[in-house]
């Protein structure tokens, strides 16, 4: 199995978690990324330390509360395909927070280094971003939950829906050297859904000199990881996919190269 993939637990840990992407693990700088599965009535409290953290309800409803603030009956999908913008809340390091699932949920955990510079707040679906990227067979939907231009000190997030044999992140794409104004270095998780779940998604990851060269087949409930490289993604015929991006880097910027070899695509 590739190193760049990660699965999800066959039963969750006793804090409900089921997928977790830690600096460590990764074997890089910014980027933390979980999922938490919680039942109807569970609890689960953390304090954020270091890091800024944004919550994003990805299926069913729950109260928030942090320090200073608390968000109750938050939530409207129950499924990511519903393709309603989720609600989320942005929590900054130095606070806490606790989640209290009203109905089954899970729940992605974006973390990334934080300043104490933004308060928590929730992020509610008309404060999401919605946007159709591309035409044809590169066609895909977008949630900007938190895009360069809303406050927080590190954390970018944005989930993507692709359509049955549909491309993303395409053409192919990177953000890994520090070379503003042209390009920003930005690690980066993928976190999958699949529908109907026994699918499959493609996404290759490779580097121009081929140094890293992997082409994935990545299931529902799964993460990939992008250290580095170009990371397009393919929808099979029959399968819609769902993906959730976090990124993170030194500084707080997309800015991407297009691979040379395909950029006459655009």
């Amino acid at each position: 199995m590739s190193n760049l993939i990660v699965k999800p637990l066959k039963q969750s840990n006793e804090e409900g978690s089921v997928l977790a992407v830690t600096p460590e693990s990764a074997g890089w700088t910014y980027v933390g990324f979980e999922v938490v599965k919680l039942k109807a009535g569970e609890k689960l409290k953390r304090n954020t330390q270091s890091q800024e953290v944004c919550l994003v309800l990805l299926s069913g409803k729950a109260n928030v509360s942090t320090k200073d603030a608390e968000w109750t009956n938050i939530g409207q999908r129950m499924s990511v395909f519903e393709k309603t913008p989720p609600y989320s809340v942005y929590v900054p390091n130095e606070d806490l927070y606790t989640i209290e699932a009203l109905t089954e949920l899970e729940i992605a955990i974006c973390s990334a280094p934080g300043q104490a510079n933004h308060p928590a707040r929730l992020i509610a679906p008309e404060h999401v971003g919605v946007e159709t990227r591309g035409k044809g067979n590169v066609e895909r939907h977008i949630h900007n939950i938190l895009p360069e231009g809303q406050p927080a000190d590190s954390l970018l997030v944005v989930e993507v829906f692709t359509p049955e044999g549909h491309w993303s992140s395409y053409p192919p794409h990177k953000h890994d050297q520090d070379a503003l104004p042209d390009e920003s270095l930005l690690e980066e998780t993928y976190y999958f859904h699949v529908q109907p779940e026994q699918g499959f998604a493609i996404q290759r990851v490779y580097t121009d000199d081929r140094s890293l060269n992997e082409t994935l087949v990545v299931n529902d409930g799964e993460a990939v990881l992008v250290p580095r490289g170009y990371h397009p993604v393919s929808a099979p015929p029959g399968y819609e996919v769902y993906y959730l991006n976090v990124m993170a880097g030194p500084k707080r910027i997309w800015k991407f190269r297009n691979d040379p070899d395909h950029a006459w695509l655009m």
